[in-house]
Parts: structure tokens; sequence; C-alpha cells
């Protein structure tokens, strides 16, 4: 096997391995499992999760909070993998330092893999020592979608390294404005279920009989409000969290409008290429959608809300896709 080979079959590892740790990540928010160690990077001290008779009366973060053992090992397992795929992305930097003449992509990408992580393990540590800031949590979010798409476009640089395909300037300025769009109504997502603000609005398409409750739009979206605050389940009175969610809806509705004309632009203006993926999009983008809804008339069931997350990861994915296609325009 060749030594291209082997690294784009790492990429690849790193790519569904992030996908886990993102999807798992969700998992834990969604199960009240955000704190289920109290303490960073061990748990109740330990590198495993205790038996609750091991630990002593006194114990300083027995006192802080009570052992749940289901919330003490999904948390840890979140750590444990988010662990492995910092050193896999270590690998893969060194690998790509000292190979970067036989693999011959632009080593940047890989490079800027290595800090980003680095930075994704401290906000791990402030989502817990901070007590699951809502503007944390979301960073932590985000910064795990930044990650998988680095590695995506580490990865497409490795299989189609010779492939260039030239589009019209503004298909690419509709791929960049559909991206950013996304990549807003992720953080509006993000912020939703961090205020757990999800079930604030339990009917369509108004909230609680109003169009858009805005009494405390400004409460909504404060981003700091100070350390010492445990912020588990929510600090928000309930017209704040049903502000947060009407505008993650506005979100969606504006997200839905703009792909809908970035895939009718792909399909009149890009190539073979461009079209398929722009079909893709269409895909993932109604699986997003209904997924959302069965949020609301579901009551926030726990698998279709981590599903929602995965799918919001892969229809960034496909624009990333997008965007690499349309790098060189006419």
């Amino acid at each position: 096997m060749t030594i291209r080979r082997t690294y784009l079959n790492l990429s690849i590892a790193l790519i569904i391995l992030t996908m886990v740790v993102m999807v798992f990540g969700a998992y834990v928010r969604l199960t009240d499992a955000g704190l289920g160690c109290p303490d960073w990077p061990g748990c109740y001290g330990k590198l495993l999760v205790p038996a609750e008779k091991n630990l002593s009366a006194d114990d300083q973060w027995l006192a802080q909070r009570p052992l749940e053992g289901g919330k003490a090992w999904r948390e840890m397992i979140h750590r444990y993998l988010a662990s492995a795929l910092g050193l896999g992305i270590l690998c893969l930097a060194g690998i790509t330092f000292y190979r970067r003449q036989t693999i011959g992509v632009n080593p940047s990408v890989a490079y800027c893999l290595v800090p980003l992580v680095m930075f994704q393990g401290a906000l791990g540590m402030w989502t817990v020592t901070l007590l699951l800031k809502p503007l944390i949590v979301t960073a932590h979010l985000l910064g795990g979608l930044i990650t998988l798409s680095l590695l995506f476009w580490n990865t497409l640089q490795v299989k189609y390294l010779d492939v260039s395909v030239k589009v019209p300037n503004k298909l690419k300025m509709f791929v960049w404005f559909g991206l950013v769009t996304v990549f807003c109504q992720i953080f509006l997502g993000g912020w939703t279920s961090t205020n757990y603000a999800a079930l604030a609005c339990t009917e369509l398409p108004t909230c609680g009989g109003k169009w858009f409750p805005s009494e405390q739009l400004g409460e909504a979206f404060t981003l700091w409000r100070g350390l010492g605050i445990d912020y588990e389940y929510g600090v928000l009175d309930t017209p704040a969290r049903m502000s947060i969610h009407m505008v993650h809806r506005i979100g969606a509705v504006v997200t839905t409008i703009v792909l809908l004309l970035l895939i009718w632009r792909s399909i009149t203006l890009g190539n073979c290429q461009i079209k398929k993926l722009a079909w893709v999009l269409l895909c993932v983008l109604t699986c997003q959608i209904f997924l959302g809804l069965m949020n609301i008339v579901g009551g926030l069931p726990i698998s279709v809300a981590v599903a929602h997350n995965g799918v919001g990861a892969i229809l960034f994915l496909v624009l990333v896709t997008m965007l690499f296609f349309t790098r060189t325009s006419d």
C-alpha cells in the first residue's frame, strides 16, 4: 500500500471518528449527561468511572454532584473518543509534514487541525468547569463542525488531487452564501439546544399562539452572563426560550430558501458533478426539514434529535464538497 493510500485511509477514518464524536456529543447533551463527571479530565478523580461504593463520603466531587453511572459513562466515552481523535489528527499532521512531497497536497489544512483540536480540548474542559455555559457548548459544537470540514477538505484534496472543475464565478458565490447560511443556522440550533429551548414551542406554525414571541429577544441572545452559574436545564425564562426557538425556525425557513436557490442555480449552471451534488443536497435538506418537524410534533425524541444533529453536519459537508469542486471559477 502506498503512503498516499495510507494517508487517504487515515483521513477517511478520522472523518468517521469525528462524526461519531459529534453525534455522540449530541447524545450526551440531549440526555443531560454533560456534567455526568463534574471534574476534568477524570471522573470523580479517576481515569475510569468509579463505582459509588469506592468513593468516600467526603469526596469533594461527590459532595458537589451525586454519581449517576449512566451519565458519567456517556460523558467519559465521549472524552475517550475525542482523545482518540486528537491523537489521530496529530498523526495525520505528522505524516503530512514528513511525507508532504509524496502526498502532494496543500499541507496547511492538516497543520490547521492541530491547534484547532487543541482548542477543542480546551472547550471540552470549559464545558465542564464553566457548568455548561451556552456560549462555550455552542462554540464546542461549531469547533467540531469546522474540524470535520477541514478533515473532509483534506481528504478531497488527496482523492481528487488532479481534478479541476471550472464553473461560473457567480455559482461559487452561491455556494459560499449557502455555506455561511447553514453555518449560522447550525449556530442557532446549538444555541437552542444549549439553552434548553427545543421544547419551548410545541405547536406549528405559531408558538404559544404567537407568530413571534419577542418580549425577551435581547435576553435570549445575551452571550455572556458571568461565571459561577450552573446552566444545566437552562436559566432563561419561558418567553426567552420561545424567542430562541422561533428565531431557529425562521432561520430554517431562510436556510431552505437559500439552499433551494443554490440547488436551482447548480442544476442550471453547473457541470455533471455539481448537478449530482445539487440533487444530493436536495435529498439531505428534505431529510433535515423532516427531522426538524418531527422534533417539534414528537416532543423531541432523543433518536430524532440526535439524527437532526448528524444530518445537519452531513448537509454542511455536501456544501463543503460543492465548494471544493467550484474552487476554480471562470
